[in-house]
């Protein structure tokens, strides 16, 4: 007695097609969360324009950082765009989270040196940055991680008050040398733990 072979290969056939799409979409996702979650350089001088960049602001708890994307204007040089970026932690977070640093804060110059960059604000960054240091540490470390993040070259902030090497900005965290980037206070967007 012979048995019909035809609807096993047909059905072979259908479960192979399946697996092969199912690679190719899962492949497209995979690549999509990659791109997205990668920090985005900035072009170099010449190909002025928009970029997109990573700002950090602080979370609902207030004493750890998430990711924002944003759209800015390109600088004509490195030490200008990290102006920009810095001036964008200023005017604050576009969603629902915190923002880090007080809307009073003046940058008054950006300087990049090899891998250091020194940020000198004014002393209203300074003086109206709230007490504690969740709210010191959240601020510092936003500054850095977010030119770290956008400008991979930078190893090292160094910040000064209107020109001048302070030693703390609210008492807790040594400022007299400069700070590497530190990711640790940076949370998950659903606020449940580190960033792996």
């Amino acid at each position: 007695m012979k048995t019909n072979r035809q609807p096993r290969k047909g059905m072979r056939f259908i479960i192979i097609a399946f697996l092969v799409f199912a690679a190719i979409v899962g492949a497209l996702v995979a690549k999509k969360y990659h791109i997205s979650t990668r920090p985005q350089v900035p072009p170099p001088a010449e190909q002025a324009g928009t970029i997109l960049v990573t700002l950090f602001f602080a979370d609902e708890s207030g004493d750890g950082l998430v990711r924002e994307g944003r759209e800015i204007e390109a600088g004509s040089d490195p030490a200008e765009s990290m102006e920009a970026v810095v001036g964008e932690l200023i005017s604050g977070p576009v969603g629902d989270h915190g923002p880090v640093l007080p809307d009073s804060t003046q940058v008054r110059k950006v300087e990049v040196r090899g891998d250091q960059v020194t940020v000198d604000f004014g002393r209203e960054f300074y003086d109206d940055l709230p007490a504690g240091s969740s709210a010191e540490m959240t601020a510092i470390y936003a500054v850095i991680d977010t030119i770290a993040v956008n400008f991979p070259q930078v190893k090292k902030v160094l910040f000064l008050k209107d020109g001048q090497q302070v030693e703390t900005a609210k008492g807790h965290l040594d400022l007299r040398q400069s700070l590497s980037p530190d990711f640790s206070l940076e949370k998950k967007q659903d606020g449940a733990g580190p960033v792996p």
